[in-house]
């Protein structure tokens, strides 16, 4: 898909993946809407770019339709989803004092992961369906999932199930919206430099990057970016799991 004029929109926007991602959208010469919960942020990274800011809850049905609503009346029907906003909470099934885990903490994470992803794809794709896009493709949609779908570490049980709900949900809907022209791929981060583990000592940050089998460090934004470039102009990939980990396979912590 040549991006040049084009709606995009990228959910976690403000930070992290999403920025690097929204920055390469922009470049590309989309029309990038980033979506975010962290407004201060999320309107200089906007501004940054020429784009818009729209606050948005992803996992809340009337605030994902506000957010489609300001993103179409900018910059018209998006065409480009990437879905990079998340949560990542660290806890135990059972923790050492032999408190349970959270339920509440559990719900939130895949509502937030899981469904939240869900509702973007749904809503985005529905907008992209209404408007008659002619041609061969009429949309992409790019996923966030981990490489804790597969190899869960401990402490991981929110967010390895919720990503792995990600994993599961790609194929089946690359061949739902298959007939309406609309493709479905999700990557699989392995270890990167985000702004949570930039919040970590060097020396921690050395020690993650030395777990990586090749190359052995922790991976740049930029890269996951450069990866949903390639997914975006490359019409046959579709439903899709593609890992992005320099060969890691996560030992159990």
């Amino acid at each position: 898909m040549d991006l040049n004029g084009v709606g995009a929109i990228v959910t976690g926007g403000a930070s992290g993946l999403g920025n690097a991602t929204a920055k390469l959208l922009a470049v590309q010469g989309a029309k990038v809407t980033i979506f975010d919960l962290n407004e201060e942020v999320g309107v200089a990274a906007a501004a940054e770019i020429g784009g818009l800011f729209v606050k948005v809850n992803v996992a809340d049905e009337t605030s994902a339709i506000a957010g489609f609503d300001a993103a179409e009346a900018a910059h018209g029907v998006a065409r480009v989803l990437v879905n990079c906003a998340g949560v990542a909470p660290a806890a135990r099934v059972v923790a050492k004092d032999g408190t349970a885990h959270s339920l509440d903490v559990y719900r939130k994470t895949i509502e937030v992961n899981l469904i939240g992803t869900f509702n973007m794809i749904s809503k985005f794709a529905a907008r992209v369906v209404a408007a008659g896009i002619e041609g061969e493709e009429a949309g992409v949609i790019v996923n966030t999932a981990s490489v804790a779908a597969y190899d869960g570490q401990i402490g991981q049980a929110a967010y390895a199930s919720s990503k792995g709900g990600v994993v599961g949900l790609t194929l089946t809907a690359a061949r739902d919206l298959a007939q309406h022209r609309v493709r479905v791929v999700t990557i699989a981060p392995g270890i990167f430099l985000t702004p949570m583990l930039m919040g970590l000592p060097q020396a921690a940050q050395d020690s993650l990057g030395q777990q990586v089998p090749h190359p052995s460090r922790l991976g740049k934004p930029e890269e996951y970016a450069q990866m949903v470039g390639a997914i975006v102009a490359n019409p046959m990939l579709n439903g899709e799991v593609i890992r992005l980990d320099g060969a890691i396979r996560m030992a159990p912590r």
